[in-house]
């Protein structure tokens, strides 16, 4: 699952590769983060690397697809 987060004073964004985990546990700990329960915001990628984003720095979060949602071709 991809996850872009825009960060304030940054011209460009992170993006990281989250391993297909529980969507909704993901998107708990960003909602946690955005409504000031957590300071920072805490995040592993595929690879096991830990990123951490100041909460008050976070602009925007966009949280794609799961690896099995992806469709390739002209599928409709």
């Amino acid at each position: 699952m991809d996850l872009r987060i825009g960060v304030s004073r940054s011209s460009r964004e992170l993006t990281i590769e989250l391993a297909d985990s529980d969507r909704d546990a993901v998107r708990q700990q960003i909602d946690d983060a955005l409504n000031g329960t957590t300071a920072v915001l805490w995040l592993t990628d595929k690879r096991g690397r830990s990123f951490g984003v100041q909460a008050a720095n976070i602009l925007y979060v966009e949280l794609g697809l799961e690896e099995g949602g992806r469709r390739i071709g002209f599928g409709g």
